[in-house]
């Protein structure tokens, strides 16, 4: 492979081309996705399924065009099988063709169908999937038996209608969910692109469609049309379905296009809409602008209108060089020095000599019709149909931007790059005259990575008979558009398409979430398998007993039966052992699965519908994504939390900085607040003084940037970095040098980021940055504040206003930042010609990569700095940077380049180069950023410990900035002792000597016994310990030797706060406590880095939030807020896992009482499986007669309010205890069933045994079908009630369909035994319901029944009430009335009952609950503010020194208060003073308190040498091995 990289030009050939400019490499600033085993496995499992299906998985790559290829260049080889080369008017190599001549390559279609059905597979398909569920299996089996008169079925039809039924209901439910699918799915492949045609694509070959084919596409046209009846009807509801959209997540149409903020395009063709009603209008687009006032011009100054190079408007007031409208040029600098730099030859793919027909044109056609190979050309606002290689877009820089928002739920834009030989193909005649081919690697699901190359064979224009030259151009995901993308802020896009259909990336990531079962269904599957084992048994002994009786010679049944079918008493048994199945077959209820399919259902639609759960700042309601584990959320005993944009609000504010070893900035953050509270200061007082001299000084400090430059992109409200001693600074206060430290510092943030400039024309002008990291756009913005604006980019120049003076600057590289390297470089050459480069990054990082030996009192002062920002919960980065040589920087650059081109190892290639240059570091400095709770998370957090949830935090913050925040959100309080475990030497048998003297405080080794006691206790831990550990100790206790004694020592502490974590340890830490312990767990996020835990847990939360989709997208439930969760799991969870657990329970119950009384019929007529009952009541028995009350309990049913629920969250501790639903409960609702089964049947029999019976008319009504209207009558009467007896909730509805199921059964009895159609059941309603003895034996039957049930009851509740009984008893006295005028979400834990630990039993002394007001009925144990954390140990005299020190701070006078002179701004800098020692309250008054905290007791970081700035002390270069003596040597030599 030859890279022509540098080549000098001729000078003739400058003269009249543009001089080539160097492409900015564009990286993005995103986190390094982690791939857990599990998705790898199921996306290769995606693509072996697709491989299967077409040959496009194993590709032999082509040895390149027959001729112009020459040997033993770079292209396809054996070794990559799968990978595919993609050639472009260039004819296929006989490798690539079969034996017909067309390509050996089948492409997947670029239509895709993500609905499970067709028209024409609807019905056997679904009929499939519902016969998966072994229960529809059962039951069709009974029926196909009942077919066969043998087995006694008296109406198999009839007996079909329950599965009849329920298959239709499922269908129909199963058909509106994928007609949905199928609507979306229409409509995106029916969307419009424009696609080059009249030109040959060599990689597809033209198929006759097929008849089945056209079949099918008849059907597609009728859906098509059923729709567009129905588009007037979804024009009316179009606020209600886009509010149901943004809820669920589906995909947005793409003919509802946003507001565009770009320019026109530039075009003299009709506008896309005009072209929309032109049907198949082909046209060859052209880069020629639309004449003057053209009415598809848009007005390029409205606002949002982005900086984009040559087409958009950047004008600077200060400035003569953004006169044009149309281009942002950078400024023209007298005196520049200009180092001459060789310029470089891209090549270009276009082959001027070829001969082309010139047919070709870009035709509007739908994205179905898009192939591998086919040319695309894209307009602002329209979706991605394929994805795609950028060839050229409007920018002449080859800059276009996208929206990722359909592909991973990000909304921010991301910058992607034309190739560099391709910038030129504009037009549909240069799309025919390019010659190349394109090696790409194979399909696979990674949305952050690809690896292809461009090849072509360069010619000389000059002389065309010189031989070619092979030149390569590396393909990256910066070249790549992904399927489901929008294009945004450009004009047009032009590229070829490598990847269609199946083999898209946002294809193969779909349907990647791993499906999840609640807890409960698992354990129905026991419950069902012991009813199979009764039913069994039941028909075993049926089957004995009927071939015992007629085998025997000596009984009279050969007098009254007329033969038998079986002949012999075995095959009798045999008979009798099936037709015993289709008897008792009630006894495993198909009505059950359906049942809970309905309540499950309804119960997802409650949460959704819960207006106390929506977030109206993102119009964002409580979404269900996973229907069937709703129950799940009500026995939650570990909740696995991300911080930052969870707990955290993920809107970032620079608050502080050090620059030059001076710390500037006024905060007072929640964390500083938190940890004054644990020092016994008045929070409140000391923030509202605190607050107050913030809002002072950020006067004072506007006023002082505005005499030193009247900068008009400041805007006063949007101020977040407080320092007014930094404008002093600034100025000069403190001498040059400081002044040219804070200079350089604010510039560097100006020059180090990959932000989009979004420019807002007004008076005064508006500037907004648009990043892929919020931390990013916090510092760009900082700096503009400061006066140090980035106005936008033209090529590779950024242009920066510095105090009203465009500058311009060339960024020669960006290294990009990933959670793997945890930094971001930027080399640029600055004016003066020198070559920088500037480093931003995590401070171990950065320390790790400085000079050594060097700065070292600046590195600890920084280090001091940054520790202190941390304790205030904020979060930290460091700046630093390295001038580089014009000798060494082109040699690098070589390197860099050759890495950049190679398409095997890339990244890895890159991450070698990079790390090589950003060495030998200069320290600037640090900034410090706070990302403020959410509203109501301590709160939320305190709801959930008193409901006996544990918390875990599982971060990638430093271990200060979790600590201090853990305290602002009450998961940790003074009183614990925080167990930090930090495993300097790396070794496994440090941590676990570590892990044994902690274990020791509790009287532990980590044995076996110690991990099966644990595993059965439900009781939190004691509020003494919590744990913080590191991501480094992490890795070494999650090995398999140590796991179960960290999990053991974790499971005695209150708290685990893990520090530093990656995305695999955090899903590796839930995987550890949801096996090790046997627990329901749930974990919560907001960003990508959260999916793979909130897949591994049992649920998954997702937060819509800052950080993009995607962790809702992978979710089981989304929220909008963290303080949502409280609502979700307390209430929602507990009230769903309460109700299911009551309606299994009363199902088997129920199912027993009728299947038992058949059961006991046939002992009297020796199990030959005769009915008792009409086949009617059989039939209705669990279709209509018993199914609406226990499904409304288990819809509709409530203990308590969800006010109340939020006000004892105490009464959730039998969800995590599994006490709703066991093994005895079981058990005992089946043994009461059997119970109430012989009272039901042998009543009756009493009754009937005289056979004494006889109407007034004399005529006998003790035929067993008149019994059975007793037994029935009466069974479903006591079903019914003991329903209504176990509801908690009697409401007028309750009672109405208690009261309506009960009387159906008499209705369908009046009714059906009224007609002859009857037969034998004929006129059975008028005979018996005439007795009285009918009705008195009812009445016995239902008190008998329901008599040991109440009586227990009524026996637990006097004198062993839980809590759930004592809590409704207060409800009733008034108690709780209050809460009826607070909103259920504002419940805090102020007002909460002080109930009992246990929630099996109260600890209540005599069950009785303690006195209390009328108006509160109890207090907190401890309340959320003020004195109860107030410490014991020289709190007073903390209080007194820091009240002394604020009065000396405010006391204090700010000598650079400058005057405001109307009109009249001056830059005068104040003389220097070198006595002088500025103002700065915040980080005075913490670093008292941290002195003060330091004699209140011996801090676990102070004893354990745990700070951050001794630990970033210790961290020396790579290439430094000075010993500490020798750092202090070289220090007092620098002295």
């Amino acid at each position: 492979m030859a890279i022509k990289l540098y080549e000098e030009q001729s000078p003739y050939e400058n003269d009249d081309a543009e001089q080539i400019k160097r492409a900015t490499k564009k990286l993005r600033w995103a986190t390094k996705r982690h791939n857990n085993d599990q998705g790898l496995q199921k996306r290769q499992s995606i693509l072996n399924r697709w491989h299967k299906k077409s040959p496009s998985g194993a590709i032999p790559p082509a040895d390149g065009p027959e001729g112009d290829k020459p040997d033993g260049s770079e292209g396809g080889s054996e070794d990559a099988p799968q990978g595919r080369t993609i050639y472009f008017n260039m004819p296929l190599p006989d490798s690539s063709k079969d034996e017909e001549g067309h390509p050996a390559v089948v492409y997947p279609r670029n239509k895709i169908r993500t609905a499970k059905y067709t028209p024409l597979s609807f019905f056997p398909k679904n009929l499939w999937f519902q016969f998966h569920n072994i229960a529809n299996i059962y039951f069709l089996f009974i029926i196909i038996l009942c077919i066969f008169s043998i087995f006694g079925a008296s109406n198999p039809g009839l007996n079909a209608v329950p599965l009849i039924v329920i298959l239709i209901i499922t269908a129909i439910k199963d058909g509106i969910e994928d007609f949905r699918r199928t609507i979306l799915d229409n409509e995106l492949n029916n969307s419009p692109v424009h696609r080059l045609v009249d030109w040959n694509n060599v990689n597809t070959s033209n198929v006759q469609v097929s008849p089945w084919r056209k079949f099918k596409k008849a059907n597609t046209r009728a859906i098509m049309a059923m729709i567009k009846l129905l588009s007037r009807k979804k024009k009316k509801d179009g606020p209600i379905k886009a509010y149901v959209e943004r809820a669920t997540g589906n995909r947005p149409s793409v003919e509802s296009p946003r507001v565009s903020s770009a320019t026109g395009r530039t075009s003299f063709q009709p506008s896309r809409d005009e072209v929309r009603d032109i049907p198949n209008q082909g046209m060859e687009l052209t880069p020629v602008h639309s004449p003057p006032g053209s009415p598809d011009r848009r007005d390029s100054s409205a606002p949002g209108h982005a900086f984009r190079g040559s087409t958009g408007t950047a004008e600077s007031p200060f400035s003569d060089a953004h006169q044009s409208d149309d281009h942002l040029a950078p400024p023209k600098e007298k005196g520049r020095h200009s180092v001459p730099m060789p310029q470089r030859n891209y090549g270009n793919i276009i082959n001027q000599s070829k001969n082309v027909s010139e047919q070709g044109k870009f035709k509007k056609q739908y994205w179905k019709d898009v192939q591998v190979g086919d040319f695309v050309r894209l307009y602002n606002e329209e979706q991605v149909p394929a994805d795609i290689v950028v060839l050229a877009t409007s920018d002449p820089d080859g800059a276009c931007y996208v929206e990722t928002k359909n592909l991973d739920g990000e909304t921010n834009l991301k910058v992607r790059q034309a190739l560099h030989c391709s910038r030129t193909v504009k037009r549909a005649r240069d799309c025919e005259r390019t010659e190349f081919w394109i090696e790409s690697e194979a399909a696979h699901a990674n949305l952050y990575a690809y690896n292809g190359a461009a090849r072509w064979m360069q010619r000389n224009a000059k002389d065309p008979s010189s031989p070619p030259t092979e030149m390569t151009e590396p393909v990256t995901i910066n070249n790549l558009l992904l399927r489901g993308c929008s294009i945004r802020n450009t004009e047009w896009v032009l590229g070829v398409v490598v990847f269609t259909g199946e083999e898209t990336k946002i294809m193969l990531n779909a349907g990647i979430t791993p499906s999840k079962r609640a807890k409960m269904s698992r354990d129905l599957n026991w419950n069902v398998l012991y009813n199979f084992i009764i039913l069994f048994l039941m028909c075993l002994i049926a089957a004995i007993v009927e071939g015992v009786y007629f085998g025997r010679a000596d009984t009279t049944v050969r007098f009254f039966e007329f033969g038998t079918y079986g002949g012999s008493g075995g095959l009798n048994g045999f008979i009798t052992f099936w037709a015993a199945i289709i008897l008792f077959q009630n006894l495993v209820p198909i009505s059950l699965y359906i049942t809970l399919e309905i309540i499950r259902t309804l119960q997802a639609y409650f949460i959704y519908s819960d207006v106390h759960m929506y977030y109206e700042p993102v119009d964002y309601p409580c979404t269900p994504k996973s229907w069937n584990i709703s129950d799940d959320l009500g026995q939650i005993e570990y909740i696995f939390s991300d911080k930052t944009g969870t707990l955290t609000q993920n809107v970032m504010e620079f608050k502080k900085a050090t620059i030059a070893g001076i710390p500037y900035g006024e905060a007072y953050t929640e964390a500083q607040a938190g940890m004054q509270k644990r020092q016994g200061i008045n929070v409140e007082e000391e923030g509202r003084r605190a607050r107050a001299q913030i809002a002072n000084d950020k006067i004072d400090m506007i006023r002082s940037l505005r005499q030193l430059h009247n900068n008009p992109y400041l805007v006063d409200d949007d101020l977040t970095f407080v320092a007014p001693d930094f404008v002093s600074d600034l100025r000069g206060a403190s001498g040059e040098a400081q002044q040219h430290a804070n200079e350089h510092f604010m510039l560097a943030l100006a020059l180090c980021h990959t932000v989009i400039t979004e420019r807002h024309p007004g008076n005064p002008p508006r500037i907004e940055f648009k990043a892929q990291s919020p931390d990013e756009a916090a510092l760009v913005a900082t700096a503009r504040d400061c006066g140090f604006t980035v106005i936008g980019r033209h090529g590779d120049q950024v242009i920066i206003n510095v105090h009203g003076q465009d500058m311009s600057y060339t960024v020669l590289n960006t290294l990009e930042f990933n959670s793997t390297r945890k930094r971001m470089s930027a080399i640029l050459r600055m004016p003066d010609g020198k070559i920088l480069l500037i480093c931003k990054g995590a401070d171990s990082i950065i320390y790790s990569r400085l000079s050594k030996g060097k700065q070292y009192e600046l590195r600890q002062q920084t280090a001091e700095h940054l520790e202190t920002f941390a304790r205030e919960g904020l979060r930290t980065l460091c700046i630093a940077q390295r001038e580089l040589s014009e000798e060494e920087y082109q040699v690098w650059n070589k390197e860099h380049e050759i890495a950049a081109a190679s398409v095997q190892n890339r990244e890895e290639k890159l991450e070698h180069v990079s790390d090589a240059i950003e060495q030998e570091l200069t320290l600037l400095g640090g900034t410090a950023i706070e990302d403020r709770l959410q509203d109501g998370v301590p709160d939320a957090i305190a709801l959930l410990g008193r409901a006996g949830i544990k918390l875990w935090v599982l971060t990638g913050d430093k271990v200060e900035t979790a600590i201090n925040i853990g305290f602002s959100c009450n998961l940790l309080d003074n009183s614990m002792e925080l167990i930090v475990l930090r495993i300097e030497t790396n070794r496994v048998e440090d941590a676990e000597a570590e892990l044994d003297k902690h274990l020791a405080k509790f009287n532990m080794t980590g044995s076996d016994e110690e991990l099966a006691k644990a595993k059965k206790d439900h009781q939190p831990p004691d509020p003494t310990h919590a744990v913080v550990i590191d991501g480094d100790t992490l890795k070494l206790v999650l090995d398999d030797r140590l796991k179960q004694k960290f999990l053991l020592l974790c499971k005695q502490c209150k708290s685990v706060l893990c520090c530093r974590v990656s995305p695999s340890q955090k899903a590796a830490v839930v995987r550890m406590v949801k096996r090790g312990l046997d627990v329901i767990t749930l974990s919560i996020g907001d960003g990508a880095n959260d999916v793979a835990m909130i897949q591994e847990a049992d649920v998954g939360v997702g937060i819509a939030g800052e950080e993009g989709r995607q962790a809702v997208m992978s979710s089981d439930f989304a929220i909008g807020q963290f303080r949502f969760l409280a609502r979700l799991t307390l209430v929602h969870g507990r009230w769903c896992y309460r109700r299911l657990a009551e309606t299994i329970a009363c199902f088997f119950y129920k199912n027993i009482v009728w299947t038992f009384s058949l059961f006991w019929y046939n002992i009297y007529d020796n199990y030959d499986c005769s009915y008792v009952f009409d086949y009617s009541y059989i039939l209705l028995y669990n279709l209509a007669f018993t199914s609406l009350p226990v499904a409304l309990m288990g819809i509709l049913d409530q203990d308590v309010s969800d006010k109340v629920s939020l006000a004892v969250p105490q009464l959730y501790k039998r969800g995590i205890e599994r006490l709703e639903w066991t093994e005895t409960k079981f058990w005992t609702y089946m043994l009461d069933g059997a119970y109430q089964s012989l009272i039901c049947f042998f009543m009756p029999y009493l009754l009937f045994a005289p056979a004494t019976f006889s109407n007034p008319g004399g005529q006998d009504v003790n035929d067993n079908r008149q019994m059975g209207v007793h037994i029935a009558n009466a069974a479903i009467v006591v079903v019914n009630t003991y329903i209504l007896l176990n509801t908690y909730r009697w409401d007028w509805l309750t009672t109405l369909v208690t009261v309506i199921s009960t009387l159906l059964i008499f209705a369908w009895t009046g009714i059906y035994t009224s007609f002859t159609a009857s037969f034998q059941f004929y006129k059975a309603a008028a005979e018996v319901y005439g007795t009285l003895n009918f009705w008195a034996v009812t009445f016995l039957i239902v008190i008998l029944c329901l008599l040991p049930r109440f009586t227990a009851k009524a026996f637990q509740k006097m004198f062993m009430p839980r809590d759930v009984d004592l809590v409704r008893e207060l409800v009733r006295e008034g108690k709780f009335d209050y809460l009826d005028y607070e909103e259920p979400e504002g419940i805090t834990t102020e007002h909460k009952p002080a109930m009992s630990d246990s929630s099996e039993n109260s600890s209540l002394p005599n069950g009785k609950a303690p006195e209390m007001n009328a108006d509160r009925p109890m207090s907190a144990d401890r309340p959320m503010s003020g004195d109860p954390f107030r410490s014991t140990h020289g709190s007073d005299e903390y209080a007194q020194t820091l009240e002394e020190e604020n009065n000396r701070i405010s006391t204090m006078s700010n000598p650079f208060t400058l005057p405001r002179s109307s009109g009249e701004f001056t830059s005068t800098s104040p003389s220097y003073d070198p006595n002088f020692v500025p103002t700065r309250p915040s980080f005075d008054r913490l670093k008292t308190g941290a002195r003060q905290e330091y004699r209140m007791r011996n801090s676990f970081e102070q004893s354990r040498d745990f700070t951050s700035a001794n630990m970033l002390m210790r961290v020396e270069s790579s290439r430094s091995y000075l010993t500490q003596g020798e750092q202090q040597t070289e220090y007092d030599k620098q002295r």
